[in-house]
């Protein structure tokens, strides 16, 4: 701050603090097969109400719907889906304009595969605004009415061009034009009835856009004292005009027309297409428009070229299983496609790169070894999110459940299995026995709660962990059968009689390769840890690498693990004993200096659950009386 004149200057002067913010630790990510939904991203949902309204309903060879519903109903808030399909194909029905011989104009699309597209049904009508140039489409799925969208262009230019504002406001449809079909058709503007045919000296201007180009002012020359003569001067007026953009085609003006017949003036453009269109408005002063009629503010029509690519008027067109006949040009049967294998839902892992705020991932319903295999290897090098995985659904006994995590080839400790799998009331209605569904839903529901109620360093297992929406288990595992389960890293979800079903194991598999990180909460707390820092100190890339740096980082690195101390997430009475953030000139030496490396070291001791409550008991010999 320059200081040229006496007086009393204020700055304001960094504090050096920048608080570090938890990252979120409970936002999850199924892949699965869905009924509906875009292939092509991950899209977040936040209650199955949203799930439905994108992807669908239940299907009934596919469990993703059950997982995310039993998802929200464990305390899940934040999910991503990723739908897998396999040669799907999407329903369209294409429909023919109004020309006189009519031609494919539009497409209109299920805006993704499936045969869930063969339901819609679409209703043409002119438009509510604009009958003559604009028009309306009615969505109708099972025969019911779900969207309207009005008011609606054929024209590329027009800000209601169809193609985007259907495409960006639809949830079901998508609507394509077809570029090849143009028309010569030329936009014209027609004045109202009975115009004036004689014109005062002082009303002889308007203003003219033509083709888009621009409005233009216009003055009529003399003589003008007959419809004719005034159309000659409309004429000679617009020809005289020069283009104001490049793109207009000369002959918009050089051929324009005017002509006055039966008591009406008719305007037309020189050159057609869809971008074909006279448009007349009132000159500031001197106007003539209001005395002829011309324009739409003064009783005028007008058309463009654009109203004959108009699709045809009429009711239920079929997407995807119309007959080709009358308007309908042709149509394309929506199709599931094949059964989706291994590969498809592995290729469906690489829609969740981009999205860097996930942390749990699952495949419900997918158990199999080289499943969980690819899960834990994923988020092991993603170091970000944590695999929960299911065993098959007819792993249903200790020796297959035994077999399916030992036969594991990726002892990740950044991926848990679970087992066995659960019986819900069938939310269809259809079953009338309770039909199987995978845990991963249910216990990725259950990690956002304990998360959002204790903190990620809580394990997601015990009495707390009562899991909803579910009616029994496929098989009721003892304590004796446990104690061959529970060293090798297989989480068991069992009933007791007192508090439900609840999971009653914390361990990731890599519980024997890996037993610092036995421990699922373990794990996700270095995660949550590890994630906060990484976003927090980005502000350090670039600094002096110095101690001023140094200082710095200690401060706000330390500040935020003392809030985490002060929630109960480590071990330890003392902060001391708890944790430390190491970054001096110990960590980074002069050839780190030199290479532009900075060293923080972070160390915590973490809450590990207690896994075996011992209560020792003894018998306490009567005293001798006093």
């Amino acid at each position: 701050m320059e200081r040229l004149h006496p007086g009393v200057y204020i700055e304001e002067v960094p504090s050096g603090v920048r608080p570090i913010e938890g990252v979120s630790t409970s936002t999850a990510a199924f892949i699965g097969k869905a009924e509906r939904g875009p292939l092509d991203r991950a899209l977040m949902v936040t209650s199955f109400i949203e799930y439905q309204t994108t992807y669908g309903t239940f299907l009934n060879d596919s469990v993703l719907a059950h997982a995310a519903l039993q998802f929200f109903n464990n305390g899940g808030r934040r999910l991503y889906i990723v739908r897998v399909a396999k040669d799907a194909v999407a329903a369209d029905v294409a429909v023919a304009d109004r020309k006189g011989a009519p031609a494919k104009t539009i497409t209109l699309f299920a805006n993704s595969a499936g045969a869930w597209g063969n339901e819609l049904d679409i209703d043409i009508a002119n438009g509510a605004q604009n009958a003559a140039n604009e028009f309306k489409i009615t969505v109708k799925l099972g025969g019911a009415v779900i969207e309207i969208h009005d008011n609606l262009s054929m024209n590329p230019d027009a800000t209601n061009f169809v193609e985007n504002l259907v495409t960006a406001s639809s949830k079901v449809i998508k609507a394509v034009v077809d570029p090849a079909n143009d028309t010569v058709n030329k936009g014209f503007s027609t004045s109202g009835a009975a115009p004036a045919a004689t014109l005062p000296a002082g009303n002889r201007k308007m203003t003219v856009n033509l083709n888009g180009d621009g409005p233009q002012a216009i003055t009529l020359a003399d003589p003008v004292t007959t419809g004719a003569e005034i159309a000659t001067a409309i004429q000679d007026a617009v020809r005289a005009l020069i283009p104001l953009r490049g793109s207009t085609p000369a002959t918009a003006f050089s051929a324009f027309t005017a002509a006055f017949a039966a008591g009406l003036y008719t305007l037309t453009s020189g050159a057609g297409g869809k971008r074909s269109s006279v448009e007349v408005t009132n000159a500031p002063s001197g106007n003539a428009a209001t005395l002829l009629k011309l324009g739409k503010t003064n009783g005028g029509t007008e058309e463009t070229g654009a109203a004959v690519l108009r699709p045809a008027v009429g009711t239920d067109y079929h997407v995807g299983d119309a007959a080709v006949a009358g308007n309908v040009v042709s149509a394309t049967l929506g199709s599931d496609g094949t059964t989706p294998q291994e590969i498809d839902y592995q290729n469906g892992f690489a829609l969740l790169d981009v999205r860097r705020d996930v942390n749990i991932v699952a495949v419900p319903g997918i158990g199999s070894k080289t499943m969980v295999d690819f899960g834990g290897n994923y988020c092991r090098n993603r170091q970000d999110c944590f695999f929960v995985g299911d065993v098959g659904v007819t792993d249903d006994t200790k020796e297959e459940a035994q077999t399916f995590v030992n036969g594991l080839t990726v002892k990740s400790s950044y991926a848990a299995v679970y087992f066995p799998w659960l019986k819900a009331i069938d939310p269809t209605g259809v079953s009338p026995d309770p039909i199987l569904l995978p845990p991963s839903g249910y216990v990725a529901g259950m990690y956002a709660r304990i998360d959002a109620r204790r903190g990620v360093w809580k394990a997601p297992a015990g009495t707390e962990a009562n899991i909803g929406g579910a009616v029994g288990l496929t098989k009721e595992i003892t304590d004796a059968e446990q104690d061959t389960l529970n060293p090798i890293g297989v989480n068991v979800i069992r009933v007791f009689p007192s508090s439900g079903i609840v999971i009653w194991g914390a361990r990731t598999v890599a519980t024997q390769a890996d037993p610092e990180y036995r421990y699922v909460p373990v794990r996700r707390t270095a995660i949550f840890i590890e994630q906060s820092i990484y976003n927090g100190i980005q502000w350090a890339v670039f600094e002096p690498n110095d101690e001023d740096l140094w200082a710095s980082l200690r401060l706000n690195i330390g500040a935020f693990m003392m809030t985490l101390f002060r929630a109960g997430a480590f071990q330890g009475t003392t902060p001391s004993q708890a944790f430390f953030v190491k970054c001096d000139s110990q960590t980074t030496t002069q050839a780190d200096i030199d290479t532009g490396v900075v060293n923080v070291l972070v160390g915590f001791a973490p809450l590990k659950p207690a896994e075996f409550v011992v209560i020792k008991i003894s018998q306490k010999a009567g005293d001798s009386a006093a």
